[in-house]
């Protein structure tokens, strides 16, 4: 008889758990399955991939203290594709079996082991189509002439260079520029970058001045 583990999530502390474990223990005893432990994450949002009880649920999956997770749903174990398919995909490592009650998903099967893969792969296009939506507006701000990323101070470099090393603050070089404490110490360590002079090993100085 194969070991069995429950999961169940609910997103606010006034739903009751036990309407889904309750499907979940009927599910389970017409499997066959022996339950061994039931993780219940109470006023988890789907949407955190760390909850205390589906942590203590993976650690004992590594540990092999189960054969089988039993969901009532995939949205009760994560909101997001990625989230679910890392989390498919490290139970079957562990040569876990996955079902799922109202998907009617078993990874045991073919089948369920089909819609894992159409899952993965419907996933895969979705991120490449955002990919392509972003890279066709970029193209299409750069012909439009519009600023892409940061933009370049409209400040006067060297003078906040020269107001920084005749000794004001780093605050009052910002105000009188206008501009942010980090945007000055970003162009101080710039001109020091440029106006830093190599490093001639000890004495090589002077022997240099001396063969001239």
């Amino acid at each position: 008889m194969k070991r069995a583990a429950l999961y169940v999530r609910v997103s606010t502390v006034d739903q009751h758990p036990e309407t889904q474990l309750h499907d979940l223990r009927q599910l389970a005893a017409q499997r066959g399955l022996q339950i061994v432990g039931e993780y219940v994450d109470h006023g988890f949002s789907g949407m955190r991939a760390r909850r205390p009880e589906l942590d203590r649920m993976m650690e004992d999956a590594r540990r092999h203290k189960f054969d089988v997770l039993v969901v009532w749903a995939c949205d009760r174990l994560a909101r997001s594709t990625r989230h679910l398919l890392q989390t498919l995909d490290e139970l079957s490592g562990f040569g876990i079996q996955f079902l799922s009650q109202r998907e009617a998903i078993d990874t045991e099967g073919p089948l369920g082991r089909a819609i894992i893969v159409i899952v993965s792969a419907m996933a895969e296009l979705e991120r490449c189509i955002i990919i392509e939506r972003v890279r066709a507006g970029m193209r299409r701000a750069k012909l439009e002439g519009r600023q892409i990323g940061r933009s370049r101070l409209d400040v006067d470099r060297e003078q906040v260079v020269t107001d920084r090393r005749s000794g004001m603050s780093l605050t009052q070089v910002a105000k009188r520029h206008n501009i942010s404490r980090a945007s000055v110490c970003r162009l101080m360590k710039g001109a020091n970058a440029d106006s830093s002079p190599a490093v001639l090993p000890a004495g090589e100085d002077l022997r240099r001045k001396a063969q001239l």
